[in-house]
């Protein structure tokens, strides 16, 4: 095949379509196979990128073409109501816990009677603390995923875990059927910034991964979870049919690594001095994981004294969890000391009598908002219990009341910003008190991160260190400050240069022509996201429109409720912000939306929409450009506000919401006869 023929699917006839479709699904889940569960890439991201591209746009040609195993199908439909409840074929059963060696030998004992040897092959592996789910495969295509729930009873969570990047939607050879187990998790790092960015936006954040992940997988729309960085490792091969089950669990692994899955690995241990001599080393090394664990897992390696020794009502005996201890340490309270996040959010930090847990000192712990200290009323003096939250975040878990000292006072939130002095008032049903200035010295580096990152103005070169470097030399006193910078000045910097600072001043200048609905995602004004942003630019189409409507007109604009008005108008009666937006357009950032193309008068004109399923010949993104310049509102969910309900084949649980709520719904046949119907100016 020439490389014309690649560049342009639309050349193709639909036969060479679906042998490049297929072609294309061979390599991408090779690769997959390569980069999660060997960890031996074969070719470079961007070169990946191509391939799933191509085939995106090929499926795009071809509706018909496309297959729920498809790597392009990973968020699916949001579920109605509940999850459904599945009931286990094989229940998952909990783990016994040793939490000392002396329970281990205990366990080790009790399994050598009941097998009746005088040793056993074990293995151990890594307790990893997420979320158990079970993986149903049939005919080599995932087809479903469920929680273990109680046990004997889980939740079906096929959309969301379909999200997840390292679950193969194909394995690599069409088995008959298999069932696989494994532990969901949310990766440290991220969980971390995912729990700053919560705490600017005023939402509370996650006591640990393991609570983020659960939290996550439950989601009821599978888009919500797509934008979570959830992973998965599988530790247990459960039923196989087709083929030769393993003798081994070890061996059980081996064969899910060569079908595509990524697993928990496994150390082979020929005596319980091993097991141990494992867990120390991991004990010692779990801060070094990407994941976070709680011990370790102790299993009979072949699988045929597994099942000699049986199971319990609750758990297997040829199976211990061998717990690590819990990292806690009492230390004082010397001071209470008030963040401010780029929202604004005034957030209470206890300054800590330093007080080694985990081999980390710890000095600070977070009180994250004015109703958590509230709560756990920390005071000057008090004597409190620390822990490493989930192995990696310093909480306050109590306050040791017997040893509070007399007298002590409790903390009061102040109502203005510690920093600039600007107001900081807590807005009913808020946690935080917040500073409204945007310029504010303690929210300039996160703001400037946040005006410059891709999704926003796209600054290239404008790292963490770098701001820093800025707002701590005084280069840059607020956001718009930027478009003031010399190249000159910037050439002095640690590790610039002058044709770096030359490549950054050329990016600074660029970004003035970002669209406004991009502008306004970047001013960071509270709760204004991305789509936010772009249905308010598309009813308001400039900065004079939008800082001069009402209260009234903002809550007119699709999905903009009271919370994100009063949010806007805020945002726009602080002085500094007014004194910013003037600098941006005296800079000549652009604050107007670009010309659109003139509405076609239709059948869709001014109806709030939702499109489902697929209609033979439209592409799903055509036919929401085709809506739009119809001035159709779009929308993800079927509520009691929508119009019109375009439902293609597999329209799935959105038709059913809308049939429900006896929304219109306008199949394929009569939307194909309506828009033929329409002429385009």
């Amino acid at each position: 095949m020439n490389e014309a023929a690649r560049r342009e699917p639309g050349t193709r006839s639909r036969e060479a379509a679906e042998r490049r479709v297929e072609d294309l699904r061979r390599q991408i889940w090779h690769h997959r196979k390569r980069y999660y569960a060997d960890s031996a890439p074969e070719i470079s991201d961007a070169e990946y990128d191509v391939l799933e591209k191509e085939l995106a746009a090929l499926e795009a040609e071809h509706p018909g073409l496309v297959t729920a195993d498809s790597p392009t199908q990973r968020v699916g439909a949001e579920v109605e109501g509940d999850l459904p409840t599945v009931r286990h074929a094989v229940p998952m059963l909990s783990l016994d816990n040793a939490a000392s060696v002396e329970e281990l030998r205990e366990w080790h004992a009790r399994l050598l009677r009941v097998l009746g040897r005088e040793e056993v092959p074990l293995v151990a592996e890594l307790k990893i603390d997420g979320v158990s789910v079970s993986l149903l495969y049939e005919n080599g295509s995932f087809v479903r995923g469920v929680t273990r729930g109680d046990g004997v009873l889980g939740e079906e969570v096929t959309g969301n875990v379909r999200t997840i990047p390292s679950v193969p939607l194909r394995l690599q050879r069409p088995v008959p059927f298999l069932e696989a187990r494994g532990e969901v998790y949310y990766p440290v790092g991220p969980f971390r910034e995912m729990n700053r960015r919560r705490e600017e936006s005023g939402e509370p954040p996650f006591a640990n991964p393991r609570n983020a992940a659960a939290g996550t997988i439950r989601l009821l729309d599978p888009k919500l979870t797509a934008g979570r960085p959830l992973d998965l490792l599988v530790w247990n091969l459960t039923r196989l049919s087709g083929e030769r089950p393993p003798a081994t669990h070890s061996g059980s692994l081996d064969a899910l690594r060569d079908l595509g899955f990524r697993v928990n690995a496994t150390a082979p241990c020929r005596s319980l001095e091993e097991v141990e001599a494992y867990y120390q080393e991991w004990q010692e090394k779990r801060d070094t994981l990407p994941f976070e664990v709680d011990g370790c897992v102790v299993k009979v390696d072949p699988i045929a004294l597994q099942e000699m020794a049986g199971s319990t009502a609750r758990a297997p005996r040829w199976a211990v969890a061998f717990k690590f201890p819990p990292r806690q340490a009492t230390t004082t309270v010397k001071g209470i000391e008030i963040n401010v996040t780029r929202s604004g959010a005034l957030t209470p930090v206890a300054i800590l009598e330093p007080v080694t847990i985990g081999g980390a000192t710890i000095s600070r712990s977070t009180l994250h908002n004015e109703d958590e200290l509230e709560r756990k009323d920390v005071r000057l003096g008090d004597r409190v219990l620390i822990e490493r939250g989930g192995d990696v975040i310093p909480r306050i878990v109590k306050v040791v009341l017997e040893a509070r000292p007399e007298g002590a006072q409790k903390f009061a939130m102040p109502r203005t910003c510690p920093v600039c002095g600007a107001a900081a008032p807590r807005a009913e049903g808020e946690v935080y008190g917040r500073c409204a200035n945007v310029s504010c010295p303690a929210r300039l580096k996160e703001s400037i991160r946040h005006f410059a990152q891709r999704e926003a103005m796209n600054i290239e070169g404008l790292g963490e260190a770098l701001v820093g470097q800025l707002v701590d030399r005084g280069l840059v006193r607020e956001v718009a400050g930027l478009y003031d910078l010399k190249a000159g000045e910037l050439a002095d910097l640690e590790r610039m240069g002058k044709k770096s600072a030359d490549n950054l001043v050329r990016e600074i200048e660029k970004s003035k022509a970002t669209p406004f609905e991009r502008v306004l995602f970047a001013l960071g004004i509270r709760f204004v996201g991305e789509r936010t942003a772009a249905l308010l630019v598309e009813a308001l189409p400039d900065i004079d429109a939008l800082r001069g409507a009402t209260r009234e007109a903002l809550m007119e604009v699709h999905e903009v409720g009271p919370r994100v008005a009063d949010a806007i108008l805020q945002f726009f009666e602080e002085p500094q912000n007014a004194r910013l937006v003037g600098r941006l357009a005296a800079a000549g950032v652009t604050l107007r939306a670009g010309e659109r193309p003139a509405a076609i008068e239709g059948p869709f004109s001014g109806k709030a929409c939702v499109v489902t399923g697929t209609i033979e010949g439209w592409p799903r993104e055509a036919i929401k450009k085709y809506l739009r310049r119809q001035g159709a509102r779009l929308s993800e969910s079927v509520s009691k506000k929508t119009d019109l309900v375009i439902a293609g084949h597999d329209a799935g649980s959105k038709l059913d919401k809308a049939r429900a709520l006896r929304v219109r719904v306008i199949e394929a046949d009569e939307f194909l006869q309506l828009a033929g119907n329409v002429k385009e100016p």
